[in-house]
């Protein structure tokens, strides 16, 4: 039978955001897959450099919706990184948190979406109304539900109330309760089972290869998580555990997720715990930032998200890197994608929970006459890299 394209995009059930792509078929058989982005690109990076490093915390907050403790915290990590920043020890407790409830609310997200693509619409529902209690706790300690506006330079903005920790504590329990019924669905649940095993595999030389991060990668052996290797805020004041698996199917992918919000909640009760009695500051005042650059890291719910930030002295960044965790891990459907069923193809693409608006890059600009075409950003990226080291060197 002739190959075949369908596309899939930019707007489709599947797709939260838009993006486009191609799935060429040999019968129901995926054989190859493309993607095109810049449907959505809003030039963060450009807009960062126009504010102050303040403005710019609450700029990367709105990168995306669900990911909006984890692009600030980079954000000032990088910072903090040019003057070695010191952060209060109560603050580093808040911060880890925030980031904590955020990667149990993105999971369950995950969890209820996954179900709904393979029409277990009674796993999104309760997924969904399990999350609930998780955003009234944001809520609780930041007054949003959402883009909780919580982080700055040198700590946090706002402290939590010693008084609604009972109140915390008690939702969290209830939170445990109902995902380890889910953990228990998951691992029992015979539809699941035939459903996802076997399914969208991507080997652990193939998450190498494409240098996939997060859960896409603890999904297929390998053992990455910037909490354990590069411990910042109060991940080195905390236990818990790293959730690895080796099949790396869409099964263990959810079952890493659903393990993982158990892990949060664990970090999660340390930390209120420890707020009940740890004293003293929520934020070191800084004045300036020295010219410099500095290098932001955080294992945010997909994945490890990276800011790099340079300064010149004054009050704003005048380059302001981003890369996040979809943008290495989408490109993994080269591998998990081909030989699969159609059937099976939705699925395997939303099994690495990618996000889109995280990942956008301009990838078609219009010259004067206003003709669209095509620029290869990554070619002249490393021309403009030769050409520095040329002059620095003076060939």
């Amino acid at each position: 039978m002739d190959k075949n394209t369908i596309p899939l995009g930019p707007f489709h059930p599947l797709l939260e955001e838009a993006e486009y792509f191609t799935l060429i078929v040999d019968g129901e058989t995926v054989v190859d897959i493309d993607l095109e982005i810049g449907w959505m690109h809003r030039g963060h990076e450009r807009i960062s450099e126009t504010k102050s490093f303040t403005q710019s915390i609450y700029l990367v907050e709105r990168i995306c919706g669900i990911c909006s403790t984890s692009h600030p915290l980079a954000c000032v990590h990088a910072i903090e990184d040019i003057d070695n920043i010191e952060i209060p020890i109560r603050a580093r407790y808040i911060r880890t948190l925030i980031g904590e409830l955020e990667r149990i609310h993105s999971h369950l997200l995950w969890l209820g979406l996954a179900g709904h693509f393979i029409g277990y619409d009674t796993l999104w529902m309760w997924a969904w109304k399990y999350r609930e209690p998780v955003l009234q706790m944001f809520e609780i300690i930041s007054g949003n539900r959402n883009h909780y506006g919580m982080m700055r330079v040198g700590g946090v903005a706002k402290d939590v109330d010693p008084l609604k920790i009972p109140e915390l504590l008690n939702i969290l329990s209830g939170i445990e309760q109902k995902l380890a019924m889910l953990a228990k669905a998951a691992n029992d649940d015979p539809v699941l089972h035939t459903r996802l095993k076997g399914v969208g595999v991507l080997s652990k030389q193939a998450a190498i290869d494409f240098c996939a991060v997060g859960p896409v990668a603890r999904a297929s052996g390998i053992n990455t998580d910037v909490r354990k290797d590069e411990p910042t805020d109060a991940y080195d004041l905390v236990e818990f555990n790293e959730v690895v698996l080796n099949n790396g199917d869409v099964y263990d992918k959810l079952v890493l997720r659903v393990v993982e919000t158990l892990e949060s909640i664990k970090i999660v009760r340390q930390c209120l715990e420890k707020l009940k009695n740890e004293k003293g500051p929520i934020i070191n005042n800084v004045k300036d930032i020295s010219p410099g650059e500095g290098i932001g890291r955080y294992e945010a719910p997909r994945g490890e998200v990276f800011h790099y930030i340079r300064s010149d002295g004054t009050n704003r960044p005048v380059r302001h890197k981003v890369r996040a965790p979809s943008f290495v891990n989408i490109p993994t459907f080269q591998a998990s994608c081909k030989g699969i069923p159609i059937a099976d193809a939705l699925i395997t693409l939303a099994a690495v929970d990618p996000c889109y608006c995280c990942t956008e890059r301009s990838i078609k600009i219009k010259n004067k006459d206003r003709d669209s075409f095509k620029i290869d950003l990554l070619k002249l990226s490393k021309e403009k890299t030769e050409m520095i080291r040329r002059e620095i060197n003076g060939k």
